[in-house]
């Protein structure tokens, strides 16, 4: 049985799932941070400084107006649209990104199956029996 795991867990397509987990991981985050940091600033400051991180609709009397989400949450239930908001932005970017990848490879693909291969060398055996059928066929003529 373990070695049974050991071929399973070794196996290309396992351990090129688990690089691209990490990758993905990895490439999250700078999303993540393109979203945050550079992004969601720039649309807030278009919309006139606002802070989308900080909109949220309060569902317990005990949330002041306000407050920041972050304490908001923690004092009583508020529904979050502006985190929402926010998430939104962020999967939009990665689908795009992740889009003009797969588009950019498949161009290169059908550029790859568009090169004519270049032609195998015929062996030396194909062309004495091509010679020969070619003689036999002028003989029977």
């Amino acid at each position: 049985m373990l070695e049974e795991f050991k071929k399973f867990a070794l196996r290309g397509n396992v351990v090129d799932l688990a690089v691209g987990v990490i990758i993905g991981a990895a490439f999250g985050a700078i999303v993540n941070s393109l979203v945050q940091d550079v992004i969601m600033p720039i649309i807030g400051a278009v919309t006139g400084g606002l802070d989308f991180s900080n909109y949220y609709i309060p569902l317990s009397s005990k949330v002041q107006a306000g407050m920041p989400y972050v304490e908001a949450k923690k004092v009583g239930a508020v529904i979050g649209y502006g985190q929402f908001l926010t998430l939104a932005v962020n999967f939009t970017i990665i689908a795009f990104v992740l889009f003009m990848v797969i588009r950019a490879m498949n161009a290169l693909k059908s550029r790859e199956e568009a090169k004519p291969k270049p032609e195998a060398e015929v062996p030396t055996e194909v062309k004495l029996l091509a010679e020969i059928r070619d003689l036999l066929a002028t003989r029977k003529a």
